[in-house]
């Protein structure tokens, strides 16, 4: 186990309809690097997984609600896929204002596939460089983004990936972002 990234806590925001492999992959890599993380989500109890976004994957218990949660207490936010899951985030103004308030501290953020949804609606990439999943490229461009079709962008403080093909990169380059920021609290 490694410890580049101990006593830092990573705040990850997800709802029902997560990528099952996006949010568990990330955070057994921010584990194994020694952080702890915190799942918010936008209703209490557990979120529904998916796998592929049709098949039922289980559940995550969530630890705080994000209308609960305040940005001071994380070093970084990773924000997985999964269709479902950055739609009901966008949508919910707890989780936009969250999202936002994050970005503005400058702290490192990561999103795969289509969690970029939510930078967007927080509209927080303009003049940035971004990848994601190809269905999310074209709001991100209308966003002001410049879109890439890259394994991993990172381009200050965002760290991004296209799909679950790409999460050995994405989780590797996340530890290396997230080290970089300095202890919140």
């Amino acid at each position: 186990m490694g410890s580049e990234l101990q006593g830092k806590t990573i705040a990850i925001l997800a709802a029902d309809g997560v990528e099952r492999v996006e949010l568990e992959q990330p955070r057994g890599a921010l584990y194994g690097a020694g952080a702890r993380s915190d799942l918010l989500s936008i209703h209490p109890g557990e979120i529904q997984a998916r796998q592929f976004d049709m098949v039922s994957a289980g559940t995550f218990p969530v630890d705080r609600q994000v209308s609960d949660a305040n940005v001071d207490d994380y070093d970084a936010l990773l924000l997985p896929g999964g269709t479902v899951n950055p739609d009901q985030l966008r949508m919910n103004a707890d989780a936009v204002g969250f999202v936002k308030a994050f970005v503005a501290t400058g702290k490192p953020v990561a999103a795969i596939c289509h969690g970029p949804w939510t930078l967007v609606e927080a509209d927080v990439v303009r003049g940035r460089r971004f990848t994601s999943w190809p269905s999310v490229r074209t709001d991100l461009r209308n966003a002001g983004a410049e879109v890439v079709d890259e394994e991993v962008v990172i381009d200050g403080q965002f760290t991004t990936s296209r799909s679950p093909a790409d999460l050995p990169a994405f989780c590797r380059a996340i530890v290396e972002q997230f080290a970089g920021a300095p202890v919140s609290r």
